[in-house]
């Protein structure tokens, strides 16, 4: 059985299966619903039905608690319609503009970042080209019909190759190949672009930029397309990290912050030891954030790392530090751990 989906405010329309996400659908047609993990945990795809009703899938309580389900609100990833029904949603112009892929890659590069991180290089072949905007990630597919998601770590115009950095999640299955037995010309197939975390270049308010661990990895090809573009926005990247051997392009970033005017960089790592002779920021890094700007009423934040710390940011920056809902784009990484943790 076939349904219509309607969108409001824009009026757009789409149909929908009834085995199939509403998320799902609206990728199909092109048009441009936000999301993120598509699992049910980060609550990127949120958003109210107006008339109609759903079903909701496996889905975390902090993306979508019982109380919000109660009052409308639902994860567009995991809803499947019962009727025709319309939402309300944002949507993100242009989605629909590059085409989503199944390509296969050959491992070009392993380089070893830090003892937990591992950077892959991926060679297309020769005839093809993914086109996708600077902060989105691709689906790996693997043979038993699973999927892993890693944003893609440099801007497009710097793609004769796709890079990813990949932290080792012991016990991981992907991550565990990753670490032990994959190999230089190793194939694997993926699935992208995907996501709406990306770079809006309509804007010119100063930017946030906001990452935990590997969460700088498409925050790095967020930077790399604006100097690419040179944009005169200004940028303030906290990083955040346990330890300083987490932040594995350290030096990388000192050279941005040397090199371009409106370039601010600041570390924090929350658990130093006295080996680490740490004399940077302390703390979490969101309320870094906080300390340096308490105003952040005409600044777009662009936030990508662990759940928890996407999540505070969120809620602290909208509460505390004025900034406006929609000016808030994020990736929440989430891993198997994170969501069999719930």
């Amino acid at each position: 059985m076939t349904f219509q989906v309607t969108v409001k405010p824009s009026g757009r329309q789409f149909s929908c299966e009834a085995d199939e996400t509403i998320l799902n659908a609206a990728i199909r047609a092109g048009v441009g619903l936000p999301y993120g993990c598509k699992n049910g945990a980060c609550s990127s795809c949120k958003g109210m039905i107006l008339s109609g009703t759903v079903t909701h899938g496996p889905h975390q309580a902090r993306a979508l608690s019982p109380a919000d389900e109660a009052v409308g609100f639902s994860l567009f990833c995991c809803a499947r319609p019962h009727s025709d029904i319309e939402i309300e949603a944002r949507e993100v112009l242009g989605i629909g503009e590059f085409p989503i892929k199944k390509l296969p890659s050959r491992v070009a590069k392993l380089e070893r970042l830090a003892d937990d991180v591992i950077a892959i290089s991926l060679q297309l072949p020769a005839s093809e080209r993914l086109q996708y905007r600077a902060g989105q990630y691709i689906e790996f597919l693997l043979k038993d019909g699973k999927r892993r998601s890693y944003s893609l770590a440099n801007a497009p115009h710097l793609d004769e190759q796709l890079t990813l950095h990949v932290r080792h999640m012991p016990g991981g299955l992907f991550t565990d190949q990753v670490f032990t037995t994959m190999k230089e010309r190793d194939i694997l197939r993926f699935e992208g672009p995907q996501g709406t975390f990306f770079l809006r270049e309509d804007s010119k308010k100063p930017m946030v930029l906001l990452a935990s661990g590997t969460g700088f990895a498409p925050i790095k090809a967020i930077v790399e397309q604006a100097l690419h573009d040179k944009s005169a926005r200004p940028m303030t990247l906290y990083w955040g990290g346990r330890r300083p051997k987490d932040l594995y392009m350290h030096a990388m970033c000192e050279e941005w912050a040397r090199t371009v005017p409106h370039f601010t960089y600041v570390p924090v790592i929350s658990h130093a030891t006295a080996d680490d002779q740490w004399t940077g920021r302390s703390g979490f890094v969101h309320q870094v954030v906080m300390a340096d700007l308490p105003d952040l009423s005409n600044y777009q934040v662009y936030a990508c790392g662990a759940p928890a710390m996407v999540e505070a940011a969120q809620a602290d920056f909208s509460a505390v530090c004025k900034l406006p809902a929609d000016e808030f784009y994020a990736d929440a990484f989430t891993s198997e751990a994170d969501l069999a943790a719930g």
